[in-house]
């Protein structure tokens, strides 16, 4: 089986997929996990807005938007 391995900010919309790392500092790493956004944690995004705009994502009943910045730094497979 074959998966598909990318950041939050370029993974597809509408699929859901696992955190498998998260590349941040101490206070990037405390934001994520105030979001709930943890390694091994299912993640869905939602919408992405035009023009590096931030993006919606899913995380269990939960909607967030985060910026582009910060999705970069998550790191995800396909379920």
């Amino acid at each position: 089986m074959h998966t598909h391995t990318a950041t939050l900010a370029h993974f597809p919309l509408k699929k859901k997929a696992k955190i498998i790392e998260i590349h941040g500092g101490r206070y990037f790493n405390q934001k994520m996990c105030v979001m709930n956004l943890r390694i091994g944690q299912i993640v869905e995004v939602v919408s992405r807005q035009p023009f590096r705009g931030p993006l919606t994502i899913k995380v269990g009943n939960c909607k967030m938007t985060m910026g582009r910045g910060m999705a970069h730094h998550i790191f995800v497979e396909e379920l």
